[in-house]
């Protein structure tokens, strides 16, 4: 027990370190610098809706823009430094302990001999099947939309509402991405690098107010019209859990029929019913789902 709290200890100051480290660009190598990946990207996707707004008569600052954005930095830092490295380190330490130390024994696809280019096509593909199947419980069980609901909040969708999400889902989704770990071998953290960067844009993009559909690509990659319907209020009937639940990829959705576009419209209205229900400010959906509301 020891060394667990003595993990959980340390993961404080080395992700507040870090962090710092990338705002003042001392990481190495100069690419894995989340902070202002994510600054620059936000900026030029706001770019983009400000030049070509797809719902025209959508303020530039939306309603709960400023409280996405900080949602945005909440999950990838404050949270991260409070309590998430920490969960994640411990995790990782417990899966070690638990199958002997050596992961490698479980992987089924090893990549090692694999193409670098190969690799990477693997890698993010089968890590994006692991969040579309988590998102897809996220809304089948109600323990789980409890917590989703912070996410489907938004009323005015823009690029920020990405990240506006409870911090619970964090724990959900992490378990998943060992056992995804687990699975597969022979990548590299530059390849997982590129898979998270690429996975962020398209989620900005997912969420931006701007007309995107790509195309004969729409039925491979998610986008802006078909995420709005993941988001709206009134779904199909025969869809009460929801619809379009794709992270990256739309395919998973046309596969297992989970896709559906009714139509494509920017002005359908957003949320869930009861959501009034819901808090409004940030400290109320901090420590939304834990009991019955």
């Amino acid at each position: 027990m020891d060394k667990y709290i003595e993990v959980f200890l340390k993961s404080f100051s080395d992700f507040a370190g870090y962090t710092w480290r990338e705002i003042t660009f001392q990481v190495d190598p100069w690419y894995v610098n989340y902070f202002w990946w994510l600054v620059l990207l936000s900026l030029g996707v706001w770019g983009l809706e400000i030049a070509f707004p797809w719902r025209k008569n959508q303020a530039i600052i939306r309603k709960d823009f400023w409280l996405d954005t900080f949602y945005m930095f909440f999950n990838f830092y404050i949270f991260k430094i409070i309590i998430f490295m920490a969960f994640s380190n411990v995790t990782e330490l417990f899966f070690k302990d638990l199958l002997g130390g050596d992961l490698s024994r479980f992987i089924l696809l090893d990549m090692s001999g694999f193409n670098w280019w190969l690799q990477l096509l693997i890698f993010f593909i089968f890590t994006d099947f692991i969040q579309w199947f988590t998102h897809v419980m996220l809304h089948r069980f109600d323990l789980l939309w409890q917590f989703h609901k912070v996410h489907h909040s938004v009323e005015e969708m823009g690029f920020a509402a990405h990240l506006r999400y409870h911090w619970m889902e964090n724990v959900f989704y992490t378990p998943m991405k060992y056992i995804a770990v687990m699975l597969i071998g022979g990548f590299t953290p530059e390849q997982a690098y590129i898979v998270f960067y690429f996975a962020i844009a398209i989620g900005h993009l997912n969420h931006a107010n701007i007309h995107l559909t790509y195309g004969p690509l729409k039925y491979i990659f998610n986008n802006p019209v078909m995420h709005l319907w993941h988001h709206a209020f009134t779904l199909p009937e025969d869809r009460k859990h929801g619809i379009n639940f794709g992270i990256t990829l739309s395919i998973w959705d046309y596969i297992f029929r989970t896709a559906s576009i009714p139509k494509d419209d920017a002005e359908i209205k957003l949320g869930f019913p009861e959501m009034e229900k819901l808090p409004s400010g940030f400290w109320g959906q901090l420590f939304y789902g834990f009991r019955k509301n």
